[in-house]
Parts: structure tokens; C-alpha cells; sequence
């Protein structure tokens, strides 16, 4: 138990060193706050964000803020437990109890006793086995699966789910007891595409994480490769991120980074030393008579020009959709993009629809 304990906080200790909570946006200094305000307190937690978002690095965060830091965290994803182990996983089970129970195994309520329990993925587990993790979260009392002694744990409890539990609760596909139990202090995490201002630091961590695994040069991003990534509408959020950052390390060649290979939907262009020749320009007197012609220039906006073109692509697409942003025909359709993306975009740009009459 006490090597299955120092596994589990050194897991813990190598996932927050690779995925810190990395940014300054405003979305993302909100859950800061909210972060700080419980994470002292014994309060239950529910994080609540989509797929990719980072919920487990909130989980930690939290944990490690506590007064708990010093004992386990552990982590169980409820998705992925079989409805015959849910209570051997949750609880354990004496040898003998059932078909294959060849020794005692301890439950991971026991082993987080003292420390915390991260349920990730706590909607995804059947109505009909709720009313068991309600018992133990509610009374910190459980019994071993084929044992009849009643054990008590000091257990607080962080859970996770990508989906609207009110309505599973509506739906009745979730106990709206157990939903309260969980729900003490519900922590929303934001969306990348909510976050503009922290991808390319996000990119930049990441990029020089994944080049020291890989024993490999960190390149620099170029200002067409920034624009890209701040561009794209990240559906998969922070996991797609590191994703393709990985991607394209492992696809560079010769120091230059070929985001355009592992993001494509992005429109990000391959590195200049990559790309085709330019056709030879037109002889002209100068060059017949031999004189000295200083290489022609690729063309490039500057960071303002690439603001103020998409400014005015944004407003373009408003204005033939009659300033109408979401639903079919609207400018978020005319775009390809999201409506939320749409609107996070004019606000970033200072984008408003003109008065009536003006």
C-alpha cells in the first residue's frame, strides 16, 4: 500500500510538471480565483469543462493548494470501470468474494484515505450504482465487497464530467441527490477558443517541453505560424494543442517547425526555407547590363495589417449576413466557424453592430 501510495504521488508530481496551468487570459484568471477560494476548504468540487480542456490539471491544482497536498491523490475514471467491478474498484473486495478475487485488494476510497479522490468522468456512471457513491460521500462509511466490517474514510472528493449533469438529472440519468453532494463548488473550465490570449504560450510551453523529451532543438515559431494557431478554433482544446505541437516536432526537418503538415485546417503555411522557388522575375535593361539586383522580398503583413484584414473579413461576412451571427446563412455559417468563436472574435476586435439608422 505504501509503494502503491509513492507511485500515485509521484504520478501526480510528473503530470503537474508536464501540464501546469499555463496562461494570463481573463477566462482563465477567473478560475484562478475560484480555484484559490476553495482549495483550503473541504469543500466537494465538480469541475465542469469539455473534452481536452484540462480538468484533470484543475483536479491537481486543487489538490495541491489543500491541505491534503501531502496525501494521495487518486484518480479514478469511472468511464472506463465494468458495472460488475464498480464496488471491487471503489470499495475493494476480500479474496474469495467473487470469481477471480484471488487475494484482498484495498478500494481507492481506502487508498485516498486522508488525501483526495478525483472522480473523472463521474457522469458516465450508471443511475443504478449512484446511490453506493452516494453512501460512502455522504456517511465516509463503506464495506469491502464479501467483508462485513464497515470501514470509515477521510476522503474530499473532486469531481469531473464534460456533461450538463442538471439535465441528466432531468433526464433522470443522474441522482440530483448525488448531484448535490458533488456540486458544493462547481469550478468551469474555459474552452481554448475562450482563451485567444493563451495559446501561443500555451504553444510555446508545450513546444519546449516536447523538444527536451525529444533531445531536439526548440524552433521559433514564425509570425504566419502565431497567426495560425491563434486563428483556429481548437475544438479539441488543450489536448489537440499538445497534439499537434507534438506533431509537428516530430515532422520537422533541418530547425523549422512544419505546423502546416500537422495543422493544415489552420492554414498555416510551411517555413520559407521550404517552400517552392518563386518563378524568376522578368529580365529587365538593369539585369541585361549585369548590374547587382538585390534579392526581391517575400511579401508580409505585419502583425496590425493581419488585425485589421481580419477585422475587415469579419465585418464583411456581418454585414452580407445583415449583422445576423448564428443559425443558418449567418455570418458564423458564411465563416465556418462556431458563433461563440464568431463573437469571441468582434469582441477581441472591437467589433459592434452599428445603430439603426446609421
Amino acid at each position: 500500500l505504501e509503494r502503491e501510495r509513492d507511485y500515485l504521488r509521484e504520478e501526480v508530481r510528473v503530470s503537474m510538471n508536464f501540464g501546469r496551468l499555463v496562461g494570463g487570459s481573463p477566462a482563465l484568471a477567473a478560475m484562478l480565483a475560484r480555484i484559490e477560494a476553495v482549495a483550503d476548504t473541504p469543500a466537494n468540487v465538480l469541475i465542469i469543462g469539455e473534452t481536452g480542456t484540462g480538468k484533470e490539471l484543475v483536479a491537481h491544482a486543487i489538490h495541491a493548494r489543500s491541505g491534503r497536498a501531502d496525501a494521495p491523490l487518486v484518480k479514478v475514471n469511472c468511464a472506463s470501470i465494468p458495472d460488475e467491478l464498480f464496488e471491487s474498484e471503489f470499495f475493494g473486495h476480500v479474496r474469495g468474494a467473487f470469481t477471480g478475487a484471488h487475494r484482498d485488494r484495498v478500494g481507492r476510497f481506502q487508498l485516498a484515505d486522508g488525501g483526495t479522490i478525483f472522480l473523472d468522468e463521474v457522469g458516465e456512471i450508471p443511475v443504478e450504482l449512484q446511490g453506493k457513491l452516494l453512501r460512502v460521500i455522504q456517511e465516509r462509511q463503506f464495506e469491502r465487497v464479501g467483508d462485513d466490517t464497515t470501514r470509515t474514510v477521510d476522503v474530499r472528493v473532486i469531481a469531473a464530467t464534460n456533461k450538463d449533469l442538471e439535465k441528466a438529472v432531468e433526464a433522470g440519468q443522474f441522482r440530483e441527490d448525488l448531484y448535490y453532494r458533488l456540486s458544493v463548488f462547481p469550478v468551469q473550465v474555459p474552452p481554448l477558443r475562450r482563451r485567444a490570449d493563451d495559446v501561443i504560450q500555451l504553444a510555446t510551453h508545450f513546444l519546449d517541453q516536447v523538444c527536451r523529451d525529444f533531445g531536439r532543438p526548440v524552433p521559433m515559431l514564425t509570425q504566419g505560424q502565431v497567426e495560425a494557431l491563434r486563428c483556429y478554433d481548437w475544438p479539441g482544446n488543450v489536448r489537440e494543442l499538445k497534439n499537434v505541437i507534438e506533431r509537428a516536432v516530430i515532422l520537422s526537418r533541418g530547425g523549422a517547425l512544419r505546423l502546416d503538415l500537422s495543422l493544415p485546417e489552420a492554414g498555416a503555411v510551411a517555413p520559407v526555407a521550404e517552400q517552392p522557388a518563386v518563378s524568376p522575375l522578368p529580365v529587365s535593361d538593369e539585369t541585361a547590363t549585369g548590374a547587382a539586383q538585390p534579392p526581391a522580398a517575400a511579401p508580409f503583413l505585419t502583425e496590425a495589417q493581419m488585425r485589421e484584414q481580419q477585422r475587415a473579413n469579419l465585418i464583411a461576412a456581418l454585414r452580407a449576413a445583415n449583422w445576423k451571427i448564428s443559425g443558418k446563412n449567418g455570418a458564423a455559417d458564411r465563416l465556418g466557424m462556431r458563433p461563440t468563436t464568431l463573437t469571441d472574435r468582434m469582441r477581441a476586435l472591437q467589433i459592434k453592430r452599428p445603430a439603426r439608422g446609421s
